[in-house]
């Protein structure tokens, strides 16, 4: 039945191709189960639905995620991961018996476990004096501060306890020092009971303090011969706060001397005159209160400021004078 209905669709389509040649040639009536194949072999063969790959080659994610009007993360997200990357939680290695050390970064906010019927102690640094404490939740946490130690050593602590497990709160630290933000989160049974901070960027000021205290006791040089110092420099010009109150030189090196307020103070450059008048800035060190140019110039500026600008200038004479002189003439 199949090949005999095959037959008659192609006897049909040879009679179709040669009624094209002949128009007035008529075409017999096709039988009703040959026009229901050929109407069968007309229809448009449906195409199978792909499935779209679960991942997309990266250039077409970006295409997609750059289509116009695609929304933003929502702002609470936004937030959200900003307070997870600034989260310091407590970490074995920064436990000294049981207070966890956390290294204070300015905007980190800092873990704290804290357990009902217990209380977690919070320690300032030494010496630091308290201004607020705020707490989000002041119903289910009990939150109070008291101090120990005096003098230098008094530190201020704010002691934190929860009234039931599963709480979670922030609280804010303020001090004439720094501001603190810490989370806290109330467990069963555990319970950090203490916590308090390392401050780095204290430590290298104390070291750079110390540093320069040392540097002002030593001698601002070694092996000078008294009997070639040469003090016969002028000072003029005007009268700041910092104006030196003495120039010498050993032949190889001069030293300006200035007043000891020159060491908490904004300390000026120094300028050396060339021979045309022209002026240049030179290299030069601060010992204590003085400057050592490692080279002579006859004429010199110091100068500060802009408007107005405080200059004075220094001039060598061309004589020698006593070791006993100490002041420019």
């Amino acid at each position: 039945m199949k090949h005999s209905a095959l037959a008659l669709i192609a006897a049909v389509l040879l009679s179709a191709c040669s009624g094209r040649n002949h128009p007035a040639q008529t075409v017999s009536a096709i039988p009703m189960q040959a026009a229901e194949l050929v109407s069968e072999a007309r229809t448009p063969i449906p195409l199978t639905k792909l499935a779209v790959p679960m991942s997309l080659p990266s250039q077409f994610t970006r295409i997609a995620e750059e289509k116009p009007g695609m929304k933003k993360p929502a702002p609470a997200a936004r937030v959200n991961a900003a307070n997870r990357s600034a989260l310091q939680e407590p970490e074995t290695h920064g436990f000294i018996k049981a207070v966890q050390i956390y290294p204070f970064v300015e905007g980190t906010v800092y873990k704290l476990y804290a357990a009902p019927e217990r209380v977690s102690d919070i320690a300032l640094q030494a010496g630091e004096t308290l201004t607020s404490v705020a707490a989000g939740d002041t119903v289910r946490w009990i939150v109070g501060d008291t101090t120990s130690g005096s003098g230098t050593a008094r530190r201020t602590h704010i002691l934190v306890k929860p009234s039931a497990p599963g709480l979670t709160t922030n609280l804010l630290i303020t001090t004439d020092r720094r501001i603190y933000y810490l989370q806290l989160e109330s467990t069963e049974t555990t319970s950090m009971a203490a916590l308090s901070w390392n401050y780095p960027q204290d430590e290298l000021l104390a070291i750079k303090r110390a540093q320069d205290a040392a540097e002002m006791r030593a001698p601002i040089a070694g092996g000078l011969n008294i009997e070639n110092l040469h003090f016969g420099y002028e000072i003029t010009g005007d009268h700041p706060a910092w104006r030196p109150i003495r120039v010498f030189d050993d032949g190889r090196q001069v030293f300006i001397a200035f007043p000891e307020s020159i060491a908490t103070g904004e300390a000026p450059p120094l300028f050396v005159s060339g021979p045309k008048g022209q002026t240049q800035l030179v290299n030069y060190r601060m010992r204590g209160n003085y400057y050592i140019v490692d080279r002579l110039f006859q004429a010199a500026e110091l100068r500060l400021g802009t408007k107005p600008q405080s200059i004075v200038r220094i001039s060598r004479g061309t004589t020698k004078k006593s070791k006993r002189r100490e002041k420019g003439s």
